[in-house]
């Protein structure tokens, strides 16, 4: 959480956080974000307490600057691969049985897209959250991709206040491996709801 702060202090870059409710310090959650930039990592630092881990795509393993942020990621995942994304969440459910929030960006990926639009959502977390009796967290991430999108490789990067909207979390204990599209579906809404374009 210090290295965030620090660092994206350092390069002018602030965070705003909205809620909806005041959140648990001592529940285990799952976190479910848009994701348009490498800042995401650092706003979810920031944002999660307690004990808590990501889900990423293996690449971000090798990455040297990230690599700071990713020292909770003790899940990567092989977009390509089946047997791999069966692996991620068969431990990322371990991990949340022992107490562990789960950070992940249910679109996989940050979309070629400029400007950026919420893309399509993968099941995993929404049936992960319903077989675990988890409750589920939707952040939307307002604006930062207009303050570095991506890796500010193509567009550069600038200083300014990044908003993330935290929505109240939805309770899945009524909820059955049936709900998991209409979970998925409402959680797309509501994230897609806050954002800027």
């Amino acid at each position: 959480m210090a290295n965030s702060f620090i660092c994206s202090a350092l390069a002018g870059v602030f965070y705003s956080f909205s809620f909806e409710e005041q959140l648990n310090p001592n529940q285990t959650y799952i976190y479910c974000a848009n994701h348009t930039s490498n800042l995401d990592i650092m706003i979810f630092c920031i944002l999660a307490k307690g004990r808590y881990h990501f889900m990423g795509k293996d690449e971000l393993l090798n990455n040297p600057v990230l690599g700071i942020f990713f020292k909770t990621i003790d899940i990567s995942v092989n977009r390509d691969s089946k047997i791999s994304a069966f692996r991620a969440f068969k431990k990322a459910g371990e991990n949340l049985e022992k107490g562990m929030s789960l950070i992940i960006f249910p679109e996989g990926k940050i979309d070629d897209h400029y400007p950026p639009k919420l893309g399509e959502f993968k099941n995993g977390p929404f049936r992960l959250a319903i077989d675990k009796n988890i409750p589920l967290i939707p952040v939307s991430i307002t604006n930062v991709w207009k303050i570095n999108w991506d890796d500010g490789a193509k567009y550069g990067s600038k200083p300014g206040i990044c908003d993330i909207y935290v929505h109240k979390p939805i309770n899945t204990a009524e909820l059955t491996d049936l709900d998991a599209e209409n979970l998925k579906n409402k959680v797309f809404n509501l994230i897609d709801s806050k954002l800027i374009i």
